[in-house]
């Protein structure tokens, strides 16, 4: 596989105020929400009655240095320097991890790390919207009391207002995002300022001796401390995966100077309030502020867990289209919801299976702190993941030292896994959902990646090769007719089933044919110097080959289109043909029989070819081929 170093090439903005505004909607979300039921999870698990300085300032030691070390040193100023032609996220690094390391097992356990990884962020994306949601319309019982009641049906109608919106697209919507957490994050930082002015000795917290005195002392309690401690950091992979939308440095920048700084004065004012008030612990962000800033902040508070919700949900999209591009999903449908942006896009089936899943988790779970039970273990198993592949990235790619690479990403693993440890220990009160889900996707997209190489052996098996084919035709006696006929096929050294079907039952051939193969890249996108390859095998017949990376979309007849000239036919008329596989279970199959009758499911679900290349429905002619698995 080829890697011309300008594949994919981003042209990334320049960070001026209005991108960084941009970076603050679209990125900072979810971590953005995080002061809603970070603090007071964690202080929840001591004694309420006896809540004193020394459990306050020990838990805010402890979120001041998890900021510090798994979002500003792990994310922000070392793993977001692996890229990816400029994308980051699991997936992108995965491939990053593979193309430097050596063996195919090598490989397969990266690729299967990368998997995990992948999978806890689907269970991310259900859990986020919950939670989030939750914690912000729960102020309305602090602001109306009479409307306790109200909670749960409020947070489902939002919710399901918010995945039907996912139709129309993000571009509108998303001109606001920007400014709704300029506000937001200014607020949070002043009304924590607010409380810290007239107590300044909250900021000693800052001090790593306040964190590990609180864990010297309670021991075993202090490990169930760390589980909700995480929560303040979850959002932090985002940072990391929405990199290619805006480049390292505006991220950077909107970190280190703008949300860092307002997430630190929220939580040590919640601190300062709970010092000098420890009855807040019913509910210390919205107790911050004055009284008559309640109403309006919940309401602020559901506009950015909406924001936090539909970054996402939008990153959950760009996820699964990833997966269908690297083949460990089946073809979904994709549909673009703008004419100019690529990455805006909609995939219903999985925009369903989330609003399905977080109305049932809300349903299930009814407060956002029971649903903080469930969060920990997605984000720390994804922590884990980044850190493994990140190891060996930096390690080959970046020629780090094996001492370095060990010392510096070991020490950040270790970190992680005290953080997934502790979460663990929640298995039974809602952990085990973000499990379950990651352990059935990584079951369903491994079980589709050994089915797709069982298909292609078994194709390869009974498929004719393209040269002695080639050979024979002009002796043969077939008919050509006039034309140009697509024949789509996944290896372009064997004959496409569908032509051999066609010969078959037509006994014709076109005068113009093109044998067209689409291969998947481990780029985020290729360019457009790479994308198509022509070749003339005989007179009429060309081979082409075309370029997609795993952020992009195939669109078969516009690449055709594009190559007019080159093909010398006219691709607007072309007629395009497809084997539609007809899969049957074997007497001796090669996966096992949960594997096999997973796959056989899925492929049967999955999307037409037709739909995903974007090839027009009256222009394709479909011909069955029965494949034994």
């Amino acid at each position: 596989m080829s890697h011309d170093p300008d594949a994919g090439e981003h042209v990334r903005p320049k960070p001026n105020l209005g991108v960084l505004i941009a970076v603050l909607g679209i990125v900072y979300g979810d971590i953005g929400t995080s002061p809603l039921y970070a603090f007071k999870a964690s202080l929840q698990l001591f004694d309420a009655a006896k809540t004193t300085q020394v459990e306050i300032m020990g838990v805010l030691s402890l979120i001041f240095w998890s900021l510090i070390v798994i979002v500003t040193i792990k994310y922000v100023l070392l793993v977001m320097r692996a890229d990816n032609r400029g994308e980051g996220g699991i997936l992108a690094l995965m491939a990053l991890a593979q193309r430097v390391s050596v063996g195919p097992r090598v490989k397969g356990a990266l690729g299967l790390v990368g998997i995990a990884g992948a999978c806890l962020f689907f269970g991310d994306g259900v859990i986020t919207p919950a939670i989030s949601v939750l914690s912000a319309l729960e102020g309305l019982e602090v602001s109306a009391p009479d409307l306790k009641f109200y909670v749960l049906p409020i947070s489902i109608g939002v919710i399901v207002a918010l995945f039907t919106m996912q139709y129309h697209g993000t571009g509108g919507v998303g001109k606001v995002f920007g400014p709704v957490m300029v506000a937001w994050f200014f607020i949070i930082g002043l009304t924590g300022l607010a409380e810290i002015v007239p107590h300044p000795y909250v900021l000693l917290a800052i001090s790593p001796t306040y964190a590990i005195g609180l864990c010297l002392q309670y021991k075993g309690l202090a490990f169930f401390v760390l589980g909700a401690v995480v929560l303040c950091v979850t959002g932090a992979e985002a940072l990391y995966a929405d990199m290619g939308h805006f480049g390292a440095k505006p991220i950077r920048i909107t970190w280190m100077v703008f949300v860092l700084p307002s997430l630190i004065l929220n939580y040590f004012g919640q601190g300062a309030l709970m010092i000098r008030d420890p009855a807040a612990i019913e509910n210390p962000f919205f107790l911050l502020g004055p009284e008559w800033m309640r109403l309006p902040m919940v309401i602020l508070a559901t506009f950015a867990t909406v924001i936090a919700s539909q970054a996402v949900i939008s990153g959950a999209f760009s996820m699964a289209r990833q997966c269908m591009q690297l083949g460990f999903l089946p073809r979904m449908t994709v549909r673009h919801t703008s004419n100019t942006e690529e990455g805006q896009i909609y995939v219903p089936q999985v925009n369903t299976a989330l609003a399905v899943g977080v109305v049932l988790l809300v349903l299930a779970f009814k407060t956002s702190d029971n649903l903080a039970s469930a969060y920990g273990i997605a984000v720390t198993g994804t922590f884990l993941c980044t850190a493994v592949l990140a190891m060996v990235v930096f390690r080959r790619q970046f020629r780090w030292s094996r001492a370095a690479a060990i010392s510096v990403f070991g020490a950040l693993f270790l970190v992680d896994t005290v953080f997934f440890a502790a979460n663990t220990v929640k298995i039974v009160e809602g952990g085990w959902v973000p499990l379950v889900l990651g352990v059935a996707l990584t079951g369903m997209m491994t079980s589709w990646k050994r089915g797709r190489d069982v298909l292609l052996s078994r194709w390869k098996q009974s498929s004719m090769p393209l040269a002695p084919f080639l050979a024979r035709l002009p002796q043969s006696r077939i008919i050509r007719v006039p034309g140009l006929a697509v024949f789509m096929t996944g290896n372009p050294d064997y004959v496409p089933a569908s032509l051999l079907h066609n010969l078959k039952h037509n006994k014709v051939l076109h005068e113009n044919v093109l044998f067209v193969t689409v291969e998947n890249e481990d780029v985020p996108e290729v360019s457009q110097r790479r994308r198509a390859e022509v070749a003339l095998l005989a007179p009429g017949i060309h081979r082409v080959v075309l370029r997609y990376g795993f952020m992009e979309s195939p669109n078969i007849p516009r690449a055709l289109e594009e190559l007019t000239e080159a093909l010398e036919v006219k691709a607007s008329q072309a007629s395009y043909f497809l084997g539609r596989e007809v899969l049957v279970p074997g007497m001796a199959p090669k996966l096992s029989w949960w594997r096999r009758g997973l796959f056989l499911f899925m492929a049967r679900n999955a999307v037409p070819a037709t739909e995903f290349f974007r090839i027009p429905s009256d222009r394709v002619v479909e011909l069955g081929v029965r494949i034994t698995i």
